[in-house]
């Protein structure tokens, strides 16, 4: 079976194409150079080479502030890509597993994680165009499942964690917000996520559709996840400073962000089996492959 794999230069493309897929299956991730997902000409010709049993489509315009200013271009690769790839994937009766973000909220709920059907309120160009999408995927082909994920991080491309642990070495203490809370998730554990449901959606015409919410277990801030960065890279040999939490109000952006990211991943759990691990140890993981493995204590 083969797998198409849209946006695999980023840092969820990237892990799902080092993943170790099953005996038969054939993942391809084409180049933004050589597919173009908001051309309808170019996504159907794509999808005429090969049977494809599942597509997965982690591509997108993320650069949430950028995006206030260049509102043409997020929605195009937000919102009409996504619209083309669900009509040309229903047409040849391909499921489409979409990835989508926590910015489709308000972020105003005041306690608790987000479930997946509760109202949606985008505040910014990134959160509304990425909405408009996943509306494009529901309409647009029945066999559908969209993963809302958040904080995403990896040992690829930019990241928080790679710029905290440059800002680490470069400064001698840290400020960072501590009013926005969320779920730091691993690329790695979100690609794994969306392979399984793929596959599961490929092989099984009744495989659970609709929209779900993946990232790791547990949640905290951006001032915490900062200070768990450094202290893990300290274990690791790396500087140890301070983390200071600052207000949201003291650190201004052009598009707002959400004060709650937390998503429930219930339903996941329920549909796919999906158990998600907590961020620390999806953390560990990524400074073990970024820096290297804490060293062992020696007994005396």
């Amino acid at each position: 079976m083969d797998v198409l794999i849209l946006g695999g230069g980023g840092q969820v493309g990237t892990e799902l194409r080092a993943l170790s897929w099953p005996a038969g299956v054939s993942a391809h991730a084409p180049s933004r150079g050589d597919l173009d997902i908001a051309d309808a000409g170019a996504v159907a010709a794509a999808l005429g080479e090969r049977p494809y049993g599942a597509v997965i489509n982690t591509a997108a315009y993320t650069a949430v502030d950028k995006a206030e200013s260049e509102a043409a271009e997020a929605w195009r690769l937000n919102a009409l890509a996504p619209a083309i790839l669900a009509a040309e994937t229903r047409a040849r009766k391909i499921p489409l597993v979409h990835v989508s973000t926590d910015y489709v909220f308000d972020g105003a709920k005041p306690d608790g994680a987000y479930e997946p059907d509760e109202p949606i309120d985008p505040q910014s160009v990134y959160g509304a165009s990425k909405a408009a999408g996943e509306l494009a995927v529901r309409v647009g082909n029945p066999r559908h499942a969209i993963l809302r994920t958040a904080w995403v991080v990896s040992p690829h491309r930019g990241n928080f964690v790679k710029t905290m642990l440059r800002l680490s070495q470069e400064r001698d203490r840290l400020t960072v917000v501590d009013d926005q809370h969320g779920c730091p998730t691993s690329a790695a554990d979100l690609a794994a996520a969306l392979a399984t449901v793929a596959l599961r959606m490929a092989g099984d015409e009744a495989a659970p559709t609709g929209t779900f919410h993946c990232v790791n277990a547990g949640a905290t801030t951006w001032c915490g996840f900062a200070r768990a960065i450094v202290a893990g890279a300290a274990r690791r040999g790396g500087r140890s400073v301070p983390v200071d939490g600052i207000p949201t109000s003291a650190y201004p952006t052009p598009a707002r962000r959400p004060a709650n990211s937390r998503l429930s991943t219930a339903s996941l759990t329920d549909a796919y089996g999906l158990t998600p691990r907590s961020w620390e140890a999806a953390l560990d993981d990524i400074l073990d492959r970024l820096i290297g493995p804490v060293a062992a204590e020696t007994s005396r």
